[in-house]
């Protein structure tokens, strides 16, 4: 590349940037370059550029050159704290401009009377691949005038000198949330590996696509749309990755059926302590009896005078790196959600746009504490007035990186709370760090704000804390000290309850922990019921690990082997001698024990970044499942073949996910026979089907006659007979796998399965629901399969029951109008033979 000659943007005297009296600029943290004071009112463009972005406060723009050539003009010193006034801007991010265009008119005589100093750097920001070869400094310049001479070396790829690569595409957020914290961070993270400037943009916003919090910013919902544009070197390849990324790649976040909200209470707040019970919004079930903590994180001290800005960029630089350190330990430990949260912290500590908003304030002349909280407060407020709560809550993550930053900065420390025994603390508000920081013995978290899909929440639900928000003022008047009831699953605190009520919940309490310590001691044995009919109790799992909780508690063998684990989260396949070996390790685990291996699940709301699964429309409608490993069957053999050669034999058992029709079965069973020539394996080998669609259900007589075994995956079933979608936070509270339509739906495929004496497993959610065993036995089911932890009380619930009693039962159950009805029934407990 030869050499590019910058021209002067402004009239004055051109000086070395040693004789700007800023740090920031004098040292070149920024870059190297020449300042100009200027003599005349107008900033125009040195060379024919792209504007990659013009400051709101109009004092500063960044250039990128034809070249690729980054320059920042930045106009007088500390006038970013003029906020705009003095400036008028005449470009606008991303436009193009011809050398000499004018960019910023200055009111000179306002900026000499208010600001630090006018000289007015001009720097090459990415120095790293430009080399300034020629200045031309300790002389007038009239604009136009020849400044300095830059020299580069275009890279494989780039753009020809004259032009400047850029690309764009509109994507749409498949995630059920939107894009908040987690998913931001990832796109960031893709994004900082690319030289280009990526942006997204939706709803006339625009956000820098390496800012995880900027991102944020943006509000994107579920199936919103944003245009991905990227400008520099490998433009082309960072939207197709981002793209792929934002549509494909990203692991979905899981939804829950959130407990119906109580009304925040808005009453002014009480002067008298308060009696009585206080409705909040549940956030993690459970039930705890303690004593009221009430929880106030100290204030830091923010020291007000910068010591300059070198001065001040260290001691922040420092302050973050402590705080990283905190966190990095914290993700080490702990359950899988703490681990997501802490990553997701440490993104918002690298954010782009946070620490270029307070280095600019800092060079602005506010000290590091100030500016740190000038630019956390900006995000907070944008993301606060985002009308999703998913993102809108993130803003609640920053405020506390705000104060960890700020205590690391004023070297006090953090004055950690001891707590008492049996403590439920009180707060406002609370984040996840201080609720993984708390030392003693934590019986609950009660806070008058948050929400129940908060971080706090995630990681109380994951913790086992019985936890619940948004209570409003009254929380203040619980009085310290004072004798709590909290039930997280109601969403209800009792606050100084009488003898009478703490007895009975210290019954339930107690009942609850033998129950679970009896059923725990019970676990091992084989599952039968009153009458003696056996009721195979399997375990649903995704890991080796899953598989270790699995046999502690009690699993008879493996309902559904989750293989997408192996498969997520991957830019290529695993190959086939990978899966053997983590089939045949599961496979050990569970000593001879039948392991039921569901064939990759994948398309819908579990993408896989190896397969170019193609755009739908919807998806859960599309390409998903069995539809996918018929489209690329070259997978299914290769998973067919690691399956088959598990030793024993006839240990695994295939199962293949979302079948509607009898020609899919005989397809895959002519592939699994094929696959037994090619890896030598002698016996028969049970297929089974899975059904998760009415069609499968309806069918289920013609599915029997062909497959071994039917598992019922209760969670897409149930979206699809009710039509409902069960990733819309909207939805989710009213898609209840009891609905007499999927209730009958059940009925119909144990029907079909008992014509061809074919056994029928419930894999999905109701599975799980230890209540809903009576009704699932009486429908005709005989296997249940569900999470390792919930099968010790699987089995104790079924033990008490009688088929006579479960069949009269789940004939009431078919003749119920709603899922209401059914659990009002259930409820009721009185099943003949024994309780439900």
């Amino acid at each position: 590349m030869g050499d590019f000659i910058l021209k002067s943007p402004m009239r004055g005297w051109v000086a070395p940037l040693d004789e700007v009296d800023d740090p920031v600029f004098a040292s070149r943290m920024l870059g190297d370059g020449l300042a100009i004071d200027p003599t005349g009112p107008e900033v125009r463009a040195p060379c024919a550029a792209q504007v990659v972005s013009i400051h709101a406060a109009g004092h500063a723009v960044s250039l990128r050159a034809t070249n690729g050539a980054e320059i920042l003009i930045h106009v007088g010193l500390e006038t970013v704290g003029l906020g705009g006034e003095g400036f008028r801007r005449h470009v606008s991010d991303g436009q193009r401009v011809e050398a000499g265009e004018l960019l910023i008119s200055v009111d000179l005589d306002l900026l000499a009377a208010r600001a630090k100093s006018l000289i007015s750097p001009i720097v090459i920001t990415n120095g790293d691949e430009f080399a300034i070869v020629r200045r031309r400094d300790n002389r007038r310049a009239e604009i136009g005038d020849e400044i300095m001479t830059i020299r580069g070396a275009a890279s494989p790829g780039e753009a020809a000198p004259g032009e400047i690569a850029t690309a764009s595409r509109q994507v749409v957020v498949p995630l059920a949330h939107g894009l908040h914290a987690r998913p931001s961070a990832l796109i960031a993270a893709e994004a900082k590996r690319h030289r280009a400037d990526i942006t997204l943009a939706a709803s006339g916003r625009t956000a820098n696509a390496k800012s995880p919090v900027a991102i944020m910013a943006l509000g994107l919902g579920s199936q919103e749309s944003a245009l991905l544009t990227a400008s520099g070197p490998d433009a082309a390849a960072a939207v197709a990755a981002l793209a792929d990324l934002i549509e494909r790649r990203l692991p979905p976040e899981p939804v829950s059926a959130p407990a119906t909200p109580a009304a925040t209470r808005t009453e002014p707040l009480s002067a008298a302590p308060v009696v009585g019970v206080l409705n909040g919004t549940s956030a993690a079930p459970g039930l705890a009896i303690g004593s009221a903590v009430r929880l106030i994180a100290a204030q830091p001290t923010v020291i007000e005078q910068s010591q300059g800005a070198e001065a001040e960029i260290l001691a922040l630089g420092l302050a973050l790196d402590t705080v990283r350190a905190r966190l990095t330990a914290q993700a080490g430990s702990g359950p899988r959600e703490q681990r997501e949260i802490v990553q997701a912290h440490l993104a918002f500590l690298d954010d782009e746009d946070l620490m270029a908003a307070a280095d600019a304030a800092i060079g602005g002349g506010a000290s590091a504490g100030v500016a740190w909280r000038q630019a956390v407060g900006a995000q907070v407020d944008i993301l606060r007035q985002i009308e999703d709560r998913h993102i809108a809550q993130r803003a609640d993550d920053l405020d506390e990186l705000e104060r960890e930053v700020l205590i690391a900065l004023s070297g006090e420390g953090e004055n950690r709370q001891v707590l008492p025994d049996n403590a439920i603390i009180l707060a406002d508000e609370l984040g996840p760090g201080q609720l993984m920081g708390l030392e003693g013995n934590l019986a609950g978290v009660c806070l008058a704000g948050g929400g129940p899909t908060s971080h706090v929440a995630i990681l109380a639900a994951a913790m086992n804390i019985p936890a619940v928000v948004a209570f409003g003022p009254r929380l203040a008047s619980v009085p310290d000290g004072a004798t709590l009831i909290l039930d997280g699953a109601l969403g209800q605190l009792r606050v100084a309850p009488d003898a009478a009520e703490i007895e009975a919940a210290q019954t339930q309490l107690a009942a609850r922990q033998s129950h679970h310590q009896e059923s725990l001691a019970r676990a091992a044995e084989p599952c039968r019921m009153a009458d003696g009919t056996r009721i195979e109790v399997f375990a649903n799992i995704g890991s080796r690990a899953d598989a270790d909780q699995a046999l502690a508690n009690g699993a008879e063998g493996c309902g559904l082997l989750r293989t997408e684990f192996l498969f997520l989260e991957r830019i290529e396949a695993p190959t086939e001698d990978e899966q053997a070996e983590c089939y045949q390790a599961i496979a050990s685990a569970f000593a001879g024990r039948p392991v039921v291996v569901r064939t990759l699940d994948i398309g819908g709301d579990k993408p896989a970044p190896f397969l170019d699964l193609p755009r739908e429309e919807n998806p859960a409608l599309g390409l998903r499942g069995v539809r996918v490993s018929l489209w690329r069957p070259e997978y299914l053999r290769q998973q067919l073949r690691a399956i088959l050669r598990v030793r024993p034999q006839g240990q695994c058992r295939i199962l293949i996910p979302m079948v509607s029709s009898i020609a899919e079965l005989s397809e895959v069973r002519a592939m699994v026979e094929a696959a037994r020539a090619e890896v030598g394996h002698d016996e028969a080998v049970q297929v089974g089907v899975m059904v998760e669609t009415p069609a499968a259900a309806i069918t289920a007589d013609l599915l029997g006659a062909d497959a071994d075994f039917l598992s019922i995956g209760t969670n897409d079933l149930t979206q699809y007979v009710l039509a409902m979608d069960r990733g819309d936070p909207q939805m989710a509270s009213r898609v209840d796998a009891l609905h007499p339509a999927v209730l009958r739906m059940i009925a119909a495929t144990t029907r079909g399965a008992k014509a061809h004496a074919r056994p029928v497993t419930v894999c999905g959610g109701l599975a799980a629901d230890a209540s809903a065993a009576a009704i699932l036995i009486g429908l005709g089911v005989t296997e249940l399969s569900a999470p390792p932890g919930i099968l010790p009380e699987i089995k104790a619930a079924v033990r008490p029951l009688t088929m006579a009693s479960c069949e009269a039962l789940a004939a009431r159950a078919l003749d119920c109008g709603s899922a209401a009805e059914v659990r009002a029934l259930l409820a009721a407990g009185n099943v003949e033979g024994g309780s439900a």
